[in-house]
């Protein structure tokens, strides 16, 4: 269609005006309505987003490796997508790895580089009340000027859903929906009873802002299941969506009995998946709740944990059903991994090291990536060395959405290398812990643990066993200079909260 010009109208007569002006106003508004239907098909083909985060999932803790456990629908989403080896989260244990993946930021950058939590009730201490309201586990928070996932994908039309553990904070200003989740239920700390949905005693559990025990007794993977339906049902293949998962399986429970606070809490049709263990308690004079205390075995600890992993497995499939029936599942970006490496229960074989650690098994988790309309390939085994970091920038450029100008993210685009493009823009990685760091160059790795430091080749030592300080004294002096300046840019960041002196 050829376009009009007021300055090309007629002034001989004015129903030729009128008429002329008619056809303008009709002209542009057929423009306009192809421009908001084209603007309605781009937006509904943007591809949707679904994060899958476990707790405390050991490295070798998939189906498909062959170590027994039972998880069917992970592998799955390994056999069509894309499995990484040489994947690493930002920290150790919870908090300031979900803030890290969140925010595109190392925690020293965004403030959360320690837990959000307190001590005494691992020593068998129930708050009261009054006590936990003003703890530090319910005032801190990740600070208000961080720009999370969900915020940055609304221009783009998201709408986010969040249904599991959040661990960034448990005053309103902190919790999802504040941040710019659209929907939240789920628990707000670090840990909970998986049926009453309380932390040592303290119930914890929120439907957007509001405290809820309108659930007790469910089994959380099961709610958090339930929601994550419900908001595909109400969303899926109506408009774009962002829905993350954050189980809280294989976490262990945060209870005050020992018995329960040995072991990962599951569903008796979940263990009986597994064989039998007998005996499944013993007794021990070395807790530090109660002297004596019965607690689980290990044998018993290891099948509940099991039992937690398959459990939310079956939940993932349900995901996985839902999205192929609303024909969504293969513009759908499915991103799964850990948020830190295993404990007591886990396998995290052939790494060294658990939860809490910067040896390899702390650190270094399973990720698996699914999305055929992006042209990930099925069945791949990457190992690229590649990040949580690298989640947001990514997101952001598989759905087209610009990164503030302003934001300083700490990782890239990997789809390239996901595709098998190019190799990882990745050289570095840098982890801090209290008095322990590590850090990652290439295919060395300079840790320091408990005061003592070590260099390890993981091309020839992935299970760091043989100590290479003193035969490549060199390397060790690149490492600390990389250290060096990664601590000095992580100083001169703008401070943030909570652990920030500002």
């Amino acid at each position: 269609m050829q376009g009009f010009s007021l300055r090309q109208i007629s002034l001989t007569s004015a129903g030729k005006i009128r008429f002329c002006l008619d056809v303008t106003v009709f002209a542009l508004f057929v423009i306009g309505m192809l421009i908001t239907i084209a603007d309605n098909a781009f937006a509904v083909e943007r591809p949707n987003i679904v994060l899958i985060v476990s707790d405390d999932q050991g490295y070798n803790d998939l189906g498909l490796l062959g170590n027994g456990i039972i998880t069917p629908h992970l592998d799955r989403l390994a056999a069509e997508g894309t499995r990484l080896t040489d994947f690493y989260v930002a920290w150790p244990a919870c908090t300031p790895s979900r803030a890290a993946l969140l925010t595109g930021r190392y925690p020293q950058r965004n403030g959360v580089y320690d837990m959000i939590r307190n001590e005494a009730p691992d020593y068998g201490h129930k708050y009261t009340a009054s006590e936990y309201a003003v703890t530090f586990e319910r005032i801190g928070g990740m600070d208000t000027q961080e720009v999370i996932l969900p915020r940055l994908l609304a221009p783009s039309g998201y709408v986010s859903g969040i249904y599991g553990k959040w661990d960034l904070g448990s005053l309103k200003r902190f919790l999802p929906t504040s941040r710019g989740f659209d929907d939240f239920y789920g628990f707000v700390n670090t840990g909970i009873d998986y049926y009453t949905h309380e932390r040592y005693g303290v119930p914890s559990m929120f439907r957007n802002l509001s405290p809820t025990t309108a659930d007790r007794g469910t089994y959380c993977t099961e709610l958090f299941q339930r929601e994550s339906l419900r908001f595909l049902d109400e969303h899926a293949g109506k408009t774009p969506f962002f829905l993350y998962v954050p189980f809280n399986a294989p976490h262990n429970s945060s209870a005050l009995d020992p018995t329960i606070r040995s072991s990962v809490q599951a569903p008796p049709r979940y263990k009986a998946m597994y064989p039998d263990v007998d005996p499944e308690f013993r007794s021990t004079d070395k807790h530090r709740y109660q002297r004596p205390a019965t607690v689980t075995t290990p044998d018993a600890r290891r099948r509940d944990y099991r039992a937690a992993v398959t459990y939310m497995d079956e939940a993932i499939g349900s995901i996985l059903a839902k999205l192929e029936q609303t024909d969504t599942l293969d513009n759908t970006i499915i991103i799964f991994f850990s948020d830190n490496g295993g404990s007591s229960g886990a396998d995290n074989s052939p790494l060294r090291g658990h939860k809490a650690q910067l040896w390899e098994g702390g650190i270094r988790v399973p990720c698996l990536v699914r999305w055929p309309g992006g042209n990930i390939p099925a069945a791949r085994v990457c190992g690229e060395f590649l990040t949580s970091l690298e989640i947001v920038p990514s997101l952001l450029a598989a759905t087209s959405t610009p990164t503030p100008k302003d934001l300083k993210l700490d990782g890239f685009d990997w789809w390239p290398t996901l595709r098998g493009e190019s190799s990882s823009p990745r050289s570095e990685m840098f982890w801090r812990r209290k008095d322990d760091w590590a850090v990652r160059a290439a295919d060395w790795k300079y840790v320091s643990m408990g005061g003592k430091t070590a260099l390890f080749d993981l091309n020839a030592d992935i299970s760091e066993r043989t100590d290479l300080t003193e035969k490549h004294p060199e390397v060790v002096r690149e490492m600390k200079q990389r250290l060096s300046d990664w601590d000095a840019e992580m100083d001169a960041a703008p401070p943030r909260g909570p652990f920030r002196d500002f």
